[in-house]
């Protein structure tokens, strides 16, 4: 049996507490773990790819349930260090009309935010078939910032494909920053995931989908794969044509970390010998079903019923 991996994601991990209340009259949260490239690890997991988990975790009262949860999904949790230092948390819940959700999140000065270069292990990059980050784990600090330039570096010269998705939010950095992360290293990625409205503002000043393509396409990047909820669906730019996925569904209890559990089922496919296209097909089952439920990665589906679905639009 093989050892090597199928995808590597670098990033934080979150605690998660949420509710389906207000937390003004809310007598209890539901404890579960997050973080953006850690939901998108966990989606492709749970499809059937071996994961591996970059990160840097605090030795709080947090930590013995994190790595514990991750060893029971199968996570290879071989280069997550264990420092001094706190875990960043978020909170979900609706709020006072219950129209809506809210969300809350404290993450300065956590233990991710001192991942660095040393944290990159060249042959466990290597050993694998694709790195994907996202431009939160560059907010983290620059030397975060410094290791992504590292590892994707690392992996485009030793022949491994590399994922990256800006996940671009004022609530984390300016658009300047943003774009200056995405200029570290635009050379070395080899798909990207862009929000029509945010993220491809941010990188190429345009909302312009044909424009983002073109451009990304101009800039060596092989796969671009737009989220666009005004068309509520996906556009796949890949091998010199576009195609589009719709949503398979609209009715959203909480969208927290659909974006990224979407990612994770595209991934999966796509290391799994699937065209972006069907891949992008996978993954849009995979946020569907997510988010009928709270919480970001509770909420993933098991593989039997992703692909229950899957299958179906596919016979």
């Amino acid at each position: 049996m093989s050892n090597k991996l199928d995808i590597i994601t670098i990033g934080e991990s979150l605690i998660e507490l949420s509710t389906s209340e207000n937390l003004t009259t809310a007598t209890s949260l539901y404890k579960y773990y997050g973080g953006d490239t850690l939901t998108t690890a966990i989606a492709a997991l749970r499809l059937g790819s071996k994961v591996g988990f970059i990160s840097r975790i605090g030795m709080d009262c947090f930590k013995d349930y994190l790595m514990e949860s991750w060893q029971e999904e199968g996570l290879d949790i071989s280069h997550v260090k264990p420092v001094q230092g706190i875990n960043g948390l978020y909170m979900v819940s609706k709020n006072k009309d219950n129209t809506s959700k809210e969300f809350s999140f404290y993450r300065k000065k956590t233990a991710a935010t001192n991942l660095s270069i040393e944290d990159v292990p060249t042959d466990y990059i290597q050993n694998s078939s694709l790195l994907y980050t996202t431009g939160i784990t560059q907010s983290l600090s620059i030397s975060a910032r410094e290791a992504v330039k590292e590892a994707f570096k690392t992996a485009k010269e030793n022949g491994v494909l590399t994922a990256y998705d800006p996940n671009f939010t004022t609530k984390i950095w300016t658009e300047d920053e943003a774009k200056e992360a995405f200029n570290d290293i635009v050379d070395y990625i080899d798909i990207i995931f862009l929000n029509e409205r945010y993220d491809s503002k941010v990188v190429i000043d345009s909302e312009s989908r044909d424009n983002a393509i073109k451009y990304m396409w101009d800039k060596g990047i092989s796969t671009v794969i737009l989220k666009s909820s005004a068309d509520k669906g996906y556009y796949v730019g890949s091998q010199g044509k576009t195609e589009f996925i719709k949503f398979i569904n609209e009715d959203v209890t909480d969208d927290t970390g659909a974006g990224d559990a979407f990612n994770g089922g595209v991934l999966h496919g796509i290391v799994s010998g699937m065209s972006p296209f069907k891949a992008a097909a996978l993954g849009s089952v995979v946020a569907g079903l997510q988010i009928k439920n709270f919480g970001a990665i509770k909420s993933i589906p098991s593989k039997e019923e992703v692909y229950k679905i899957f299958k179906g639009q596919n016979d």
